[in-house]
């Protein structure tokens, strides 16, 4: 068995493993990166994120086709390729994946494509897609496994009842589809194949979407998703599927009855949990909670000193950005650096039409925490770009802490939701107020107005909107 000493081995390289392994090979640690794809990239880039954004962005374009006739343009109902859009998909996934091999190159960190599990506290066993077996030995370990698609128990995939990972590989556009789910996943993929043909139905258990939004933001989205599905069936249990020829039987249950609809795919969209399988956990100190979740410290650092913890495999929440943070506070603490993992924001969105995307603290949380907050909402109605866009079904919400006026969360709903929320993020991690906002200038006509204006509602009038509320602004 071929043996490779390492200083830091760095397991899956996904979102969090290879800016990990980057970043400790900058500062000059010797660096080994296993992971079972040809090249670095994990979940995000090959079945997740990156994906499922490209083609979005072709829904998007069909979508605003069809909008543009509201304001004179008419350009008829798309053509689509289905194989040529989904081979673009896969160009895209090529070209960042490739990159990232060439920059694995240049940063002289040994890429080692195969599966890994730990032996003991100090060692690894690696199985290459070849095959052959390696033994690897570290000083410091980081797992970066990710997250795999929640299976529904009884329910086995197939060609007509896939994952999110089968869907975005589906290579076809089906005529109907089932969404099991009304989560971020489902509903992105489902705005999707809706957006191009497909007559898409939603099933969700509890009684709304996208949970863990506040009920303002999540509204807007599902008024919008109302016209473009077939139907959102909420409240509603999917009692069995079974497969006939060419599609698949669904039976239901609400209010006490049951039901069976027929489609032509079904998508399981019900959520995502940490992948440790195979990873020999036992041999080392690693403690996995009962969600399976790897337990760690502030700085990420797991029972076992020398191995730690990042991205998904570590806790919520499971996104890829969290998971590059962590990744460079990993990096700072195995060289020496005294910091640990503790933002005051973690920006989410979702890629829907329209996109909702959030920081902080919701309003529900704060509400449900007994914090005192200031809440002012933007309605873009009252835009001037959102009007231009055509698209003033979007809101823009600011909480504040009461007394303080400390920004301490923001939603957005709207068209462009996630490349406005940043700023957001910054007024959160930097302490600022609402007056902080309101006082900034911000270009015009732009979307990120509406943050500014929801600044200025929370001390009284906004300039497009009539709202008092108490207190006022203390600048001189």
């Amino acid at each position: 068995m071929e043996r490779i000493t390492t200083e830091v081995a760095v397991i899956g390289a996904g979102p969090g493993g290879y800016p990990a392994a980057f970043a400790l090979a900058d500062k000059g640690k010797k660096v080994t990166l296993i992971d079972p794809e040809a090249n670095p990239g994990g979940v995000c880039l090959y079945r997740g994120c990156i994906p499922s954004k490209a083609l979005l962005h072709a829904a998007k374009v069909a979508e605003e086709a069809r909008d543009a006739v509201d304001f004179g343009l008419s350009y008829g109902e798309p053509e689509i390729d289905p194989g040529k859009l989904f081979s673009w998909k896969d160009e895209v996934i090529s070209k960042l994946t490739g990159g990232l091999r060439t920059l694995v190159k240049a940063r002289k960190v040994n890429y080692v494509r195969g599966r890994a599990s730990f032996t003991s506290s100090s060692t690894l066993r690696v199985v290459t897609a070849s095959g052959e077996e390696r033994e690897v030995l570290f000083e410091s370990a980081i797992i970066s496994t990710g997250s795999v698609s929640r299976r529904i128990p009884g329910v086995d995939s197939s060609p007509n009842v896939v994952d999110s990972d089968g869907a975005l590989s589906m290579g076809e556009i089906p005529r109907s589809l089932l969404v099991v789910g009304g989560g971020y996943i489902g509903l992105e993929l489902g705005t999707f194949f809706s957006s191009l043909g497909t007559e898409v139905t939603v099933v969700e258990m509890l009684p709304g979407i996208v949970q863990g939004v506040d009920r303002d933001l999540a509204r807007v989205l599902k008024k919008r998703l109302d016209q473009k599905f077939r139907s959102i069936m909420l409240e509603t249990k999917l009692i069995s599927i079974s497969e006939l020829d060419n599609e698949v039987k669904v039976s239901f249950e609400a209010d006490g009855k049951s039901f069976e609809e027929k489609y032509e795919k079904v998508l399981i969209s019900v959520g995502r949990v940490p992948y440790t399988e195979g990873l020999g956990l036992r041999n080392t100190r690693a403690v996995v909670d009962e969600k399976g979740f790897i337990e760690t410290d502030s700085q990420r650092r797991t029972a076992d000193p020398a191995i730690f913890a990042i991205g998904d495999v570590a806790g919520e929440p499971m996104l890829a950005h969290k998971a590059t943070y962590e990744a460079k506070i990993v990096a700072e603490v195995i060289t020496g650096a005294k910091t640990q993992y503790d933002p005051r924001a973690v920006p989410a969105v979702i890629f829907t039409d329209p996109e909702i995307a959030w920081c902080g603290v919701t309003e529900s949380e704060a509400r449900e925490s007994g914090m005192e907050v200031d809440v002012s909402k933007f309605p873009w109605a009252a835009s001037g770009r959102a009007l231009t866009l055509n698209r003033t079904d979007g809101l823009t919400k600011l909480i504040t802490h009461k007394g303080t006026g400390r920004v301490v969360g923001v939603g957005v709903v709207g068209p462009q939701a996630g490349e406005l929320i940043s700023e957001s993020v910054l007024a959160i991690e930097m302490g600022a107020t609402a007056e902080d906002i309101a006082f900034s200038i911000h270009p015009h006509p732009t979307l990120t107005e509406t943050i500014m204006e929801a600044a200025e509602g929370i001390y009284g009038a906004s300039t497009h909107i009539m709202k008092r509320r108490s207190g006022k602004s203390s600048r001189k």
